[in-house]
């Protein structure tokens, strides 16, 4: 997605106006949806992470702006809600975090027997 930077309002430019937003606050502004501070100052980096998740299986082609910004309002209030009714370490969006509870890797192993062999 390219952005053109111009001092006209553009409509139709939600998807460039949320890549242009200065925190996870603004967002949310952006797109009117009502948010508890406490749980995004604790979350927000998992609830951005989880909406581009969700967002990555949308087809904005074509489609008006009205509905590209309805669409990622549903978004947004869906990924806030994951973390509203569980914490980032239960939800687990980044690899760091999946990683810590992930099996561990079974090394190779030779018996010494087969060694002597």
């Amino acid at each position: 997605m390219t952005c053109i930077s111009t001092n006209a309002a553009v409509p139709g430019d939600i998807l460039c106006k949320m890549q242009a937003a200065a925190s996870a606050a603004d967002i949310f502004k952006l797109l009117a949806v009502d948010y508890d501070a406490k749980v995004l100052n604790v979350a927000r980096l998992h609830i951005l992470k989880r909406m581009g998740e969700y967002l990555a299986s949308e087809d904005f082609a074509d489609l008006p702006d009205g509905i590209v910004a309805a669409r990622c309002k549903a978004v947004l209030e869906r990924a806030y809600e994951d973390f509203v009714t569980a914490s980032p370490l239960q939800h687990r969006v980044f690899k760091v975090l999946k990683d810590a509870v992930a099996p561990p890797k079974r090394a190779n192993f030779v018996p010494f027997e087969t060694l002597l062999k």
